[in-house]
């Protein structure tokens, strides 16, 4: 392998006459190289070169020798590391033999001038030539030191104040004298500087203080005088302890001076000599630099005239390259070369004769492996004696042996490339390979790679170890190099690389084709086919190429090998273990060549570097080892991602050239024999020859078999590929561990797809080798991938084979479900299909490949027998198999029977046929009011083919309402497809699968109905009742059962009271529960079932929830209906009562409790055992309640005579009221009219749904006003109904026979009817059938007491005014006298609480009471009375002895009618009838007044005849004056009060 850094130092040359480099060596050495050099570059910003490496070198010595003190120790391995280590950048090629010219140079260096090279670009000298001089004391020094030293000087520099020429500052360089002290000599006794001598010596010193010291005379004999002179002048002193004890000189000076340099001066020695190194080199490397500048753009200035060779210019520009690389700058030297590459590329490109005539048109070593190659493939012997002594001249010469090809293709040591190009002896092929080597090797360097880090510090450690042992050097510890590799600089490596195997590859076919032709025109053998084709040399020319390209894959992949990769373990791994397949032993050619270097190192274990795995293919099967070296190594993460991914690229590559060579000898990596899904309508295609169309078939067949015969692995270098080629087993498992290595790899990298992709195409190989389990893993992990990822027919193609590998396992639940993922995919993939058939296309749009269905056939019939041997049921969304599931038009309803069937439409989107054993579809209350559901049921299983079919489903509930599916199973075997829907949820026709799902069911006429009716007949005191209403219609029920609930909240039905009535119909058990059950029910009969309810509080009305099951000859059916009614009363009544002393009169107002009109027909109080009563004479004609006009109905009670009241007796009398709601009058008109209207037409069936439909809407149209008007006229109008729109009232009905909607008809009947019947007359004076009756209890007042009070006058003379004798009002005078009487009575009658043996004498006080200004009151105006207690029955009322009659006197004061005086009585109470008394069981008294002259007046009239008045102001205050008064002489005559 190449030996990347084996110019990247410069060179310094020592001379050495004196023998004192062997003692100079151990503190020199250790401080190399040189760090943190900083050069100004002429072309950019300041350079930084952190180590440069310095190669010492002894003059004119051959042999790349660190030090005479190496003499001892063995040579170098070979001559042409010797020439190699001595390269510098300015040098030649490494690995080349050394031209005569250079030869010269080397040996003739000290006796005459070397002859330089005519190209720059090859000299090689170095940057810096050291004199080591001895000299013990200043006699030597005067005596011959000095005189070797100048004439040193002459001999090797130019003469002073002279200017260097071109060819000078190419070979620039520097010069230094150092002074070598050794111990026990006059001049390690002297000091450096003299000017310190009175400080340094001892006063007994012999030194005189203005003596010179030979440090001082070096420089003033050899150190120029001008200002900025660079001092060449070192001095080194060795101490005692670094130099053996043989070279130790003997005689010690008489005198010592005293002194002695401490360890601080003598490290500042060493630092001075380091930094004169430093800054000698790189005046060097600047003048050189700037005289390649210059001459390269001369050059490149030429490049358009005649003769300009691209070859020299080459030469000049590497030179400047490798220039920068000795120095350390290789990112400088690598854009050189990257400039070098793009200028062939453009020579290459324009084709200029000037430019390309030195060029190669074949590689001469490449041309005899494809002779070779030809040669084997055709079974001859080829035999070049020429040639082949050529070969082996040219192996002699240093390039290493053809077999090196194989495993290192890409090196610059191949071939002794930069001879060959100064030579115009190069091809194109070898001009790119060299560039790339070169290329590889700077990037490697960049990378800081392990064997670049190692050959690098080869040469410096060799140096180290060859210093004497024994001898401590006094050198610092050694630095600790820089263990990180730059990730990125190495995955720029495989970059390049990917680009340049396809490049060099073209280059490389066409060379071989060149040189075969070539051949081919040599031999004159004009009938031979031409190169391009013949089978033999396409072959040849393949399998080179394959080999070539393969090999350089796998070179990159180990020089690129780190550490900090960390790469997973492999994902190969069999089907019943863990292990990784890594840690089987893989096949001998597995293992890539390790990275080899032609220098001879030397140093042991004592370097402390491990070297890197041998190869990148062998990953350990644990990462145990890899987790300890990184716990003692960090490695740098950047760049890690894309180095992983770069090298994984190459994984691919090889294996891709690997696959190519298999598919010649008919070994497949899998993909051809994949199911394609998709293009089974594509042709195969063949080739055609367009140029040559005259060509005979038969001629052509031939070609293309002798063709495809000639298959062979001759050609083929590299072991790997053939060993791989060998067999199919070696070529399947090289296979599968590339692509897993790139999986691996590509994990790293984070490149998802990449990764996926890997596994695919292993998850196939195993497929095809039959390998089902791992390839069943592989499948099960990279297939969901490429679905998510958009590749649909392949995850198609991925299924099949994954659910064939399953099959072959008997895996059955993995294989059910991967199936049914499969036929998923293809439903939707033909969905999909199928929309976009459908959709509008505006322009042109790009195809789309869709399954073919012919590769999916079969499965679901597999799947279909697998399903039956699971112990569950699959359950699976319908969409996943079905496009379109929408209702067909509207239910149908059967003749003679209460069942509707339901049709549906169905899409599949299967392949094959599919059994459908049971189907069941559910639809609910579209609007949630209800909990209404019905199942639609298939009746026998069907078979449903691909594309659209139809399926009827039965039910036998009809029960009406609008609703919406939202369930839909359908079964198959043990597989279940299953939808469901939320209710209300809008359908998107464009996505949705269920795509109509509103279902409308009416109740036809004559089926089976229940209803739901308040109870006629209400009375108060008991709970109320409900009629349910069971129509058996056409049914003639076999059995029935009726199952009641109630559906509104605090609502409690008492159905054990239940009873039938109106029938003769009974219950074949007693209710229980809610349940009634009836044995037989003919058709056409009505049940009617009552029983009470009760409410936890007042509500409007209530929901019962009705449920029957019923059985007839056809069935076993269901129907259900929550009707809701109104309880609240439609009448509401008071009562006033006015006890009299014999009678009580009693007064009811019955009003309406809504805004309709009441007719009452009939009124009545029933009598008790205790009270009756009596009522005047009744209307001829029902009486209209109106809201604001409530009607009175005066009943006069009075106590039966003779009836004892008991504790049994029945006191409580009753109201009955019959009557009637007109608004239920007008809506049952209605319904009349309907039905009558309907009954002879196609429309019958609809009647109870318009009837249903209408009556709400009359209920809520006809306002308070307008029922009053029609109870006043006796007519409804109907035209407040014709504003109504009645077609969305009945949509989905469906059609009628002759194709129109019934919505449109039953809206046109409708329409009609109100036309017809603009008024429904009301019959005023009928009286229904059955009207509604309440009965109301009336409880009498029970009164302990009722006085009667009678203020009777005794008759005056009446005034003469005119009026009758007889007139029943009193007339009487102001002030006049009236006498009368106070009449006081009593009865107990309505006393029916208290016992008679606790009747207890009563105490009471009246009052006369009236107004002073109408009433003057005279007599006996209060009093007591006392009522004494009856005996038994008798003695209740009053009698003449027991009433009192008190005399009183009237006078009214003022004119007018004046009523009578008011009579106040009230109860006197004892002291013991305290209420304290009264509340400890007491009786308490309860009384009324009658006061009989309630209502009645007296007129009072003035008793004056004549009035005369004066009209003047003369009366008092200034009023009128009364002149005179007659009185009327009636007055006269009687009494008058005068005040």
């Amino acid at each position: 392998m190449e030996q990347p850094f084996s110019t990247s130092k410069v060179t310094v040359e020592y001379f050495d006459p004196h023998d004192v480099f062997r003692l100079l060596a151990p503190g020199l050495v250790p401080r190399l190289p040189l760090r943190n050099l900083h050069w100004q570059s002429h072309a950019g910003p300041l350079r930084s070169i952190d180590t440069l490496h310095i190669e010492l070198l002894p003059a004119g010595d051959k042999s790349s020798v660190a030090s005479p003190l190496s003499l001892s120790s063995p040579p170098p391995s070979g001559q042409q590391d010797t020439i190699a280590s001595r390269d510098d950048g300015f040098q030649t090629q490494i690995g080349a033999t050394l031209s005569s010219d250079t030869v010269d140079q080397t040996t003739n260096r000290n006796s005459t001038p070397a002859r330089r090279h005519q190209i720059p670009g090859l000299r090689r000298t170095p940057y810096l030539k050291v004199f080591l001089v001895r000299c013990d004391d200043n006699d030597s020094y005067k005596g011959h030191v000095r005189q070797e030293i100048r004439d040193w000087v002459k001999a090797n520099t130019p003469p002073s104040g002279s200017k260097r020429n071109t060819a000078e500052n190419h070979d620039a360089f520097e010069w230094l004298i150092i002074h070598v002290v050794i111990p026990n000599t006059v001049a390690a006794t002297q000091p450096r500087d003299s000017g310190s001598v009175s400080e340094k010596i001892s006063t007994t010193s012999r030194w005189r203080a203005g003596s010179s010291t030979l440090l001082e005379k070096m420089r003033s004999d050899f150190n120029t005088s001008s200002k900025g002179t660079v001092d060449r002048i070192a001095q080194i002193r060795i101490g005692v302890n670094d130099v053996p004890y043989d070279s130790l000189p003997r005689v010690i000076p008489a005198v010592p001076s005293g002194y002695s340099e401490n360890e601080q001066e003598t490290e500042n020695s060493w630092m001075d000599l380091v930094s004169k190194f430093r800054s000698l080199i790189l005046s060097s490397f600047d003048l050189r630099v700037s005289q390649y500048e210059e001459d390269i753009k001369e050059k490149d200035s030429q490049r358009s005239l005649p003769g300009w060779n691209f070859c020299t210019f080459f030469i000049l520009k590497e030179g400047l390259a490798r220039g920068f690389e000795s120095v350390g700058l290789v990112e400088d030297a690598l854009v050189g070369y990257d400039e070098l590459s793009v200028g062939l590329d453009m020579i290459m490109a324009t084709r200029s004769r000037s430019a390309t005539n030195a060029l190669l048109s074949y590689t001469n070593e490449i041309k005899q492996i494809a002779l070779k190659a030809r040669a084997a493939i055709a079974g001859a012997e080829y035999d070049d004696e020429d040639e082949l002594v050529d070969l082996q001249s040219a192996q002699a010469e240093g390039a290493e042996p053809m077999d090196a090809y194989d495993d290192i293709p890409i090196s610059s040591n191949k071939k002794p490339y930069r001879d060959m190009i100064v030579a115009n002896n190069v091809s194109v092929f070898d001009f790119r390979c060299y560039i790339f080597a070169r290329q590889i090797s700077l990037l490697l360097r960049l990378g800081n790679a392990w064997s670049t880090r190692e050959e690098l510090l080869a040469k410096l450690k060799e140096q180290q170890e060859s210093v004497l042992h024994g001898v401590a050097p006094r050198a610092p510890p050694k630095q600790k190099e820089n263990e990180h590799e730059d990730l990125t600089m190495l995955s720029e490596i495989c970059r390049r690389t990917l680009e340049f195997i396809p490049t060099v590859s073209q280059v490389m076919r066409n060379d071989v084709f060149a040189a075969l032709s070539e051949v081919a025109k040599a031999d004159g053998d004009d009938a031979m086919p031409a190169a391009h084709a013949d089978p033999l040399a396409s072959e040849v020319v393949d399998n080179l190429v394959a080999s070539f390209a393969f090999s350089i894959a796998q070179q990159i992949l180990a020089q690129t090998s780190t550490k900090a990769l960390p790469i997973p373990p492999s994902t190969l791994a069999t089907p019943d273990s863990h292990e990784p397949k890594s840690a089987i032993p893989e096949p001998k050619t597995m293992m890539h060549p390790a990275r080899t270097s032609s220098l001879a190192i030397r140093t042991g274990g004592a370097a402390g570097v491990s070297r890197p795995p041998p190869s990148p293919n062998v990953f350990p099967g644990r990462r145990t080892s890899s987790m300890d070296d990184q716990a003692h190594s960090t490695f740098l993460k950047a760049g890690l991602e894309e180095l992983a991914a770069r090298r994984a690229e190459l994984y691919m590559l090889s294996r891709n050239i690997l696959a190519e060579c298999g598919k010649k000898r008919g070994w497949s990596d899998g993909w051809d024999s994949v199911p394609v899904i998709g293009e089974s309508t594509m042709v195969e295609m063949i080739d055609i020859d367009l140029n040559d169309d005259e060509k005979p078939a038969a001629e052509d067949e031939k070609s293309s078999a002798d063709r495809k015969a000639v298959v062979s692995i001759s050609g083929i270098d590299s072991k790997l590929l053939k060993t791989a080629l060998d067999n199919s087993d070696d070529f399947y498992r090289l296979y599968e561990t590339l692509t897993d290595k790139a999986l691996r790899h590509y994990t790293v990298a984070d490149h998802t797809h990449s990764v996926q992709t890997s596994m695919a195409d292993i998850a196939v190989l195993k497929y095809y080798l039959g390998d089902y389990g791992p390839a069943a893993s592989y499948f099960w992990r990279t297939t969901p991938f490429f679905g998510e990822s958009g590749w649909s027919l392949l995850e198609l193609s991925m299924l099949v084979m994954y659910s064939s590998c399953l099959k072959q396992l008997e895996r059955k639940e993995e294989y059910v479900k991967v199936v049914l993922k499969l036929l998923t995919k293809a439903a939707a993939a033909e969905r999909d299909r199928q929309d976009q058939k459908l959709a509008f296309r505006l322009g042109k749009k790009a195809d789309i490949d869709y399954p073919d269905s012919e590769a999916i056939k079969g499965f679901l019939d597999d799947l279909l027998v697998v399903t039956k041997a699971l112990p569950n049921e699959l359950r699976i969304p319908l969409s996943s198999f079905f496009s379109i599931v929408e209702a067909d038009g509207s239910p149908e309803y059967h003749q003679g029977r209460d069942g509707i069937s339901l049709n549906l439409k169905v899409n599949t989107l299967l392949m094959d046929n599919l059994k459908i054993d049971t189907a069941r579809v559910r639809v609910v209350d579209a609007g949630g009011k209800s909990t209404n559901e019905i199942w639609f049921e298939l009746p026998e299983p069907t078979t449903m083919k691909p594309g659209k079919n139809k399926l009827k489903l039965n039910s036998k509930s009809a029960i009406p309402g609008s609703y919406e599916i939202d369930k839909i199973d359908l079964t198959a075997s043990n597989l279940r497809l299953h939808h469901e829907r939320e209710v209300g949820q809008p359908v998107n026709k464009a996505s949705d699968t269920l795509r109509s799902t509103h279902v409308v069911i009416y109740h036809r006429a004559d089926t089976l109905d229940v209803r739901l009716h308040a109870s006629k007949h209400i009375q108060l005191d008991r709970n109320n009742t409900v009629d349910i209403e069971l129509d058996s219609g056409w049914n003639d029920l076999i059995k029935a059962e009726v199952r009641v609930k109630a559906a509104t909240g605090g609502l409690r039905l008492l159905t054990s009271e239940a009873k039938c009535v109106n029938s003769s119909i009974n219950f074949s058990k007693p209710p229980e529960g809610g349940l009634f059950c009836f044995d037989s029910i003919p058709l056409n009969e009505t049940v009617r079932i009552r029983f009470p309810y009760t409410v936890e509080q007042e509500t409007p009305g209530i929901s019962v929830r009705i449920e029957v099951s019923y059985a007839t000859e056809n069935g076993t059916f269901n129907f259900s209906k929550t009707p809701a009614i109104e309880t609240a009363l439609a009448l509401g009544v008071n009562v006033q009562d006015v006890f009299k002393h014999k009678a009580l009169f009693s007064r009811f107002t019955v009003s309406t409790a809504s805004h309709s009109p009441l007719r009452l027909f009939k009124s009545e109080l029933l009598s008790s055992d205790v009270f009756e009563s009596q009522f005047g004479v009744p209307p001829s004609s029902p009486v209209v309640i109106y809201p604001r006009q409530p009607a009175s109905l005066l009943y006069r009670i009075s106590r039966k005579a003779g009836v004892k009241v008991g504790p049994k007796s029945q006191k409580t009398m009753y109201l009955r009221l019959h009557y009637s709601v007109l608004q239920e009058e007008v809506e049952c008109l209605a319904e009349e009219s309907l039905t009558e209207s309907l009954r002879d037409t196609p429309l019958r069936p609809f009647t109870r749904l318009l009837c249903s439909t209408v009556l709400p809407h009359i209920r809520r149209g006809l306002t308070g006003h307008e029922l009053e008007r029609a109870a006043l006229l006796g007519s409804v109008p109907t035209a407040f109904l014709s504003s109504v729109s009645w077609a969305k009232y009945f949509a989905g009905l469906g059609q009628t026979p002759n194709g129109s909607d019934y919505s449109q008809a039953l809206t046109s009947f409708l329409q009609t009817w109100q036309t017809e019947n603009p008024k429904l007359v009301l019959e005023k004076t009928s009286i229904p059938t059955e009207p509604r009756s309440i009965l109301i209890p009336v409880d009498i007042p029970s009164l302990t007491i009722v006085h009667t009070a009678d203020i009777r006058l005794q008759q005056p003379a009446q005034p003469s005014l005119g009026l009758p004798l007889d007139s029943p009002t009193p007339t009487v005078y102001t002030n006049q006298l009236i006498p009368a009487v106070l009449h006081l009575k009593w009865t107990r009658i309505w006393d029916t609480t208290t016992p008679p043996a606790e009747h207890t004498d009563l105490e009471f006080s009246y009052e006369l009471a009236a107004p002073q200004d109408t009433w003057l009151l005279g007599g006996r105006r209060k009093g007591h009375f006392v009522i004494p207690a009856p005996s038994g029955n008798e003695n209740r009322e009053s009698t003449p002895d027991t009433e009192a009659e008190i005399p009183i006197l009237l006078i009214p004061v003022r004119e007018g009618w004046l009523p009578y005086p008011g009579v106040d009585i009230r109860e006197v109470r004892s002291l013991d009838d305290s209420p304290a008394a009264a509340a400890g069981g007491q009786q308490q008294v309860s009384f009324e007044t009658d006061f009989r002259n309630l209502g009645e007046t007296v007129r009072v009239v003035a008793d004056r005849a004549r009035v005369t008045l004066s009209l003047d102001a003369s009366g008092p205050g200034g009023g009128p004056l009364v002149l005179d008064v007659e009185r009327r002489a009636e007055v006269a005559v009687g009494g008058r009060v005068v005040a």
